[in-house]
């Protein structure tokens, strides 16, 4: 039987440019996601049609123990890309349910499969707000991650000590990516990339948190994907083969390895858009970082990553993008 490799969070952003490729691949590839409507879930399948047409999508819940394990019976799978999640750092102040439903029980029911159906590696989303109050820039997949500023990250850090706790109780082959600040066409309607773009374009007034005095690794959706297959594709030793203290489980930081100022940014869309941007200055707001930057040694040693992509040639894509799908509003 051909290896299939089932790619979660599908209909996301990452997920379904992560399918688009390995379908272009030529890989056996099965998504899952529920559609929720964390944002519009039109624009979900929008994406899905438009980057993954023809990938079987089965629309299933992380909390639903049952139908994932009919889904594994189904397909056998031998990879999964892990990518579904609650995301969003200001909602977790709104609706911290949401995370432990998604991002805890989920995570634990993925881990039992892998466990159970023998799979031979799980890649996961972790995040850089892992890094929180703990890590100073660089960020290096070395420093603590002990002092998360919101319970997104909270949850985040915790699916990393679950992950090494599978890999040394079973020898479950798994992999976390730390994504730092990712972007592109498709892109999700609530991060800056996408609501800034959409503001200056219809002449809408942004907020510019912190005062403008912040710094993002603007990471490109193909670099993410190159880097998420790249390390799909190097998977740790198996147990009893590796004497390292994370046995079979390796953390990577995938991000761009260059802060932007936010100033800066937004100012590649003013170019992009053609117009300038109404700017309000407001405050930091809680749970937000004041920086980010990767430190992406690890992930360049042990598969190759090597993020090309400026903001200088990415923005304009989702700009452009945004032009298109929403029309002149935006």
């Amino acid at each position: 039987m051909t290896a299939t490799t089932l790619v979660t969070g599908a209909a996301g952003f990452i997920g379904a440019h992560v399918c688009r490729e390995l379908q272009a691949r030529g890989a056996p590839v099965v998504g899952l996601d529920n559609f929720n409507d964390y944002y519009d879930p039109r624009m979900k399948r929008d994406r899905v049609a438009a980057l993954c047409p023809d990938v079987e999508i089965a629309e299933v819940d992380l909390t639903d123990g049952a139908g994932l394990a009919a889904l594994f019976d189904k397909h056998g799978f031998t990879r999964v890309i892990h990518l579904a999640a609650q995301a969003g750092v200001r909602y977790s102040l709104e609706n911290p349910h949401a995370y432990v439903d998604s991002n805890l029980i989920g995570f634990v029911n993925m881990l039992e499969l892998c466990r159970h159906r023998f799979v031979e590696h799980l890649v996961y989303a972790s995040s850089s707000s892992v890094y929180g109050d703990s890590a100073t820039p660089p960020f290096s997949e070395e420093q603590r991650i002990d002092r998360p500023r919101s319970l997104y990250a909270a949850t985040k850090a915790a699916n990393e000590l679950m992950a090494h706790t599978y890999a040394h109780l079973y020898g479950l082959r798994s992999t976390g990516l730390r994504f730092f600040t990712v972007y592109g066409p498709w892109g999700r309607p609530d991060m800056a990339p996408l609501l800034f773009s959409r503001a200056v374009l219809a002449g809408r007034p942004i907020q510019v948190f912190n005062h403008g005095r912040m710094r993002r690794d603007f990471t490109h959706i193909g670099d993410i994907v190159a880097g998420v297959l790249g390390a799909m594709d190097a998977p740790p030793r198996p147990a009893g083969e590796d004497a390292a203290e994370n046995g079979p489980h390796r953390i990577y930081n995938l991000g761009n390895h260059t802060p932007v100022e936010l100033e800066h940014f937004i100012g590649v869309i003013e170019e992009a858009a053609g117009r300038p941007a109404e700017k309000v200055y407001l405050p930091m707001q809680a749970g937000d970082m004041v920086e980010t930057m990767a430190d992406t040694a690890r992930a360049h040693a042990d598969f190759g990553f090597d993020p090309a992509t400026p903001i200088e040639a990415g923005m304009p894509q989702v700009v452009r993008w945004c032009r298109e799908y929403f029309g002149d509003n935006a």
